[in-house]
């Protein structure tokens, strides 16, 4: 009678630890979806090097363009000739482009409501990069790649249009990206070559971004 008292204490403690590991596992799972929503990628990038002939037709103005490769400058100064250096620059609802940042500064705004509409990207030390902007009524726009020291742009200005995903790719290693959602608020970091921040199939608006190498 103990033992089979004690044989049906252990089936029902092993149900209950069972059940309790699978709610947790459950959650976990469940929160894990949501903070990192399905990104589905374009075609693949393109072997970054010389410009590219085609990809978006959007170019940032001269004084960005300026302003990008002078913090490019600045950080391979302060680190090394060859450091690993990537900066970029939003587009912004209401205001426009913002300065540049660096190496996983945040480029956008979080807690505004603001929808990121375009990006320009410069690089130092990785062999040049590729960008690809996902958006509103359009779709993944394209492709566009530009050698170490130059500046390429993706995303819409003058059209009230958000960017609901990026796309980005370097010419050697690996690269990181973090974005910022409607929402969602931060989402997971990604890592590798090309990676992909945002979403896609969710009309959310991409608000804020951050980039590294």
């Amino acid at each position: 009678m103990k033992k089979t008292m004690k044989k049906t204490m252990k089936r029902a403690a092993g149900v209950v630890l069972g059940l309790a590991l699978a709610g947790t596992l459950g959650a976990a799972g469940t929160a894990e979806a949501q903070a990192r929503p399905s990104v589905a990628a374009p075609a693949a990038a393109p072997t970054v090097g010389a410009a590219s002939p085609g990809g978006p037709a959007v170019v940032a103005p001269a004084s960005v363009v300026a302003d990008l490769k002078a913090a490019t400058s600045r950080a391979r100064a302060a680190l090394a000739p060859d450091a690993r250096i990537i900066c970029y620059a939003a587009h912004v609802q209401d205001i426009g482009w913002q300065s540049a940042v660096c190496d996983g500064a945040v480029a956008g705004t979080t807690g505004q409501s603001r929808r990121m509409e375009a990006v320009a990207v410069s690089t130092s030390g990785v062999g040049g990069v590729c960008a690809n902007a996902h958006l509103a009524d359009i779709g993944w726009q394209g492709w566009a790649c530009r050698p170490d020291g130059q500046v390429v742009t993706v995303g819409t200005t003058g059209q009230s249009r958000r960017m609901e995903a990026l796309g980005v790719q370097v010419g050697s290693g690996s690269v990181g990206a973090q974005a910022h959602v409607e929402g969602y608020g931060w989402l997971g970091s990604v890592t590798g070559n090309p990676v992909y921040a945002g979403t896609t199939g969710q009309s959310r608006r991409m608000e804020a971004v951050r980039i590294w190498v």
